[in-house]
């Protein structure tokens, strides 16, 4: 018993993983190849593991493997956690500033960003040249054709306006939505191909025989972690990187998701 809290406390928080997932969409446009995504969630830096030291080098392995495009899912600084120091937004986002794709770096803003300062968060985040996407979407030129990345302001904290975000959007354009919260999803409409989110840190902690126990989702472990297929729609959820709360973690380590999307 002391072996386990020793490593879900001391040794698997910081424990990085890059993991490889492909997720096949069954309505990708023809011609249109498929892209690389680094996913990168819950960062909590000044949670315990999670040093700008550490946090530097998450970036530098997301930057080796070469992802197409870099997606930031939320939730940046921390609040009370055990064991933890706040760290400002300005130094995170200097950071994450050094983040590289060909395609764009994009982030969206979670709960814990707002209970601090959500424009603050917002401008340091702008200022290292990271896009924010509230409520809106950018074109990128992905090969074999032109894909929109639509972010969701944070279903806790924001309005949240997915018709907002869509509005612009020609009615046929392949579309990818970022949000932080994946209870978003069931609101999701079908002609979105791939909904990507954080915020549940894959519970942090999964138990053999009883499973993850508290996931902040009034859906429980249903968007808990990975890819999730509901009614021809896809949603992918990172585990993120970081702890809130407890600075514990499980059988769930800390993750990049470097996701191939397409056929």
């Amino acid at each position: 018993m002391i072996a386990l809290f020793a490593w879900a406390v001391l040794i698997e928080p910081g424990r990085l993983v890059l993991r490889e997932v492909r997720v096949p969409i069954e309505r990708w446009p023809d011609g249109l190849e498929p892209l690389r995504i680094a996913a990168i969630a819950d960062v909590h830096a000044g949670a315990p593991h999670m040093t700008l030291a550490a946090l530097g080098g998450i970036v530098a392995t997301a930057n080796a493997a070469h992802p197409d495009l870099v997606v930031l899912l939320g939730d940046y600084v921390i609040h009370g956690i055990i064991g933890g120091r706040f760290i400002e937004p300005e130094p995170i986002a200097a950071v994450l500033g050094r983040l590289r794709a060909p395609l764009g770096v994009f982030a969206v803003t979670g709960n814990h960003d707002w209970w601090y300062d959500g424009a603050r968060v917002t401008a340091a985040l702008e200022a290292a040249g990271i896009r924010i996407l509230e409520d809106s979407v950018a074109p990128i030129p992905a090969r074999g054709g032109r894909v929109w990345i639509a972010g969701i302001g944070d279903l806790w904290t924001r309005p949240a306006s997915i018709q907002r975000a869509l509005g612009t959007v020609p009615p046929d354009a392949p579309v990818i939505v970022i949000t932080h919260n994946p209870d978003l999803f069931p609101h999701v409409p079908p002609r979105v191909l791939l909904t990507l989110a954080g915020h549940t840190h894959g519970g942090q902690v999964d138990l053999p025989f009883f499973g993850r126990l508290i996931v902040p989702s009034r859906y429980g472990a249903r968007y808990a972690i990975g890819h999730v297929r509901e009614d021809g729609r896809d949603l992918f959820v990172s585990p993120g990187l970081g702890t809130s709360i407890f600075p514990v973690r499980f059988r769930v380590p800390p993750e990049i998701s470097l996701l191939t999307v397409g056929r």
